[in-house]
């Protein structure tokens, strides 16, 4: 293993519980030159910045992290951030960046199958939910994995018609999410002080989709 604050290596990675096929090896090349991918990251980890708050003692979990656009912008506020994805390839544009040098664990595993054995002061995850089948093992993955008293912050689409993603895309199972529906999941694993707001909107191709950012905090 890496030494604290480290990125790890490629081979040093955690690949418990990996999937059999990574669905983004190809996109993760020129993920981050995506116009639309910089956008809805940029937003989501300025809302982020202004709705949680964060110190340099604290160690984060950012959950579906993919290139570290979203890390890379908390990371001169905390102590260390644990990235995890099941993307191989994400990571390792991730790990490849030098302004996450010393502050970024990377970590390739599915926690909802494989939990990691450490408890984080904030979990935040930026339009990852919805590539997730279970919602309701996820949040309560969120909820073992956070300290008492530690915050979560989620990004996702709000309800859409299917249109936001390519008839073809693979991993894809959820048009977004009612918050409604989401709060009342979020209460039944423990979570206070669920607030919603919109992080952002997507125009994309004539529609606009609404972008949520919810924060809760761990009871006990």
């Amino acid at each position: 293993m890496a030494g604290p604050g480290a990125v790890e290596s490629r081979e040093e990675w955690n690949v418990e519980k990996q999937p059999k096929r990574d669905l983004f090896s190809e996109k993760a090349q020129d993920w981050d030159e995506n116009e639309l991918v910089r956008e809805l990251s940029s937003a989501i980890g300025g809302t982020i910045l202004k709705q949680v708050p964060f110190d340099a003692q604290m160690t984060i979990l950012d959950f579906g992290a993919g290139t570290g656009l979203i890390s890379a912008q908390l990371a001169p506020r905390v102590g260390r951030i644990v990235a995890v994805d099941t993307s191989q390839a994400m990571l390792e544009r991730l790990a490849a960046k030098p302004e996450l040098q010393g502050k970024v664990e990377a970590v390739c595993q599915d926690i909802t199958q494989a939990g990691l054995d450490r408890r984080f002061d904030r979990i935040v995850s930026a339009m990852a939910m919805h590539h997730v089948a279970d919602t309701d093992r996820l949040i309560g993955t969120f909820a073992e994995h956070l300290k008492p008293g530690g915050l979560l912050a989620v990004a996702d689409l709000d309800t859409e018609d299917g249109t936001f993603h390519p008839e073809d895309a693979q991993g894809v199972h959820h048009h977004g999410f009612d918050r409604d529906a989401l709060a009342a999941i979020l209460e039944r694993h423990g979570f206070e002080d669920i607030r919603f707001v919109t992080a952002h909107t997507v125009n994309k191709e004539g529609r606009e989709y609404p972008v949520f950012l919810v924060t809760a905090k761990k009871g006990g």
